[in-house]
């Protein structure tokens, strides 16, 4: 998923997890990261992105987790506009 070139989705990952939008737990699903109270993966909601319905049809296919979702969304939109204020500021 290109995120930028700094912001990666262990920073996401990390972020999330200190809002309690997503954990990672031994005893489900393996440790993969997936949303809280759920068995449904963060890289799951990554994939319907980047395929074609997108958000519309994970939200179809998980409508408990559309506010989760927005969230997850913020945050991604706003690590990407901090990253290119700081791209904009050591470029001038």
């Amino acid at each position: 998923m290109p995120l930028g070139m700094n912001t990666s989705k262990i920073d996401i990952q990390s972020y999330l997890r200190d809002r309690e939008i997503i954990h990672s737990d031994p005893e489900i699903m393996s440790g993969v990261p997936v949303f809280v109270g759920t068995r449904v993966p963060l890289q799951t909601f990554f994939d319907y992105l980047e395929d074609e319905a997108g958000l519309s049809e994970f939200l179809e296919d998980f409508p408990h987790l559309k506010s989760q979702a927005l969230l997850t969304l913020e945050v991604i939109a706003k690590m990407m506009l901090d990253q290119e204020r700081t791209t904009r500021v050591h470029s001038i």
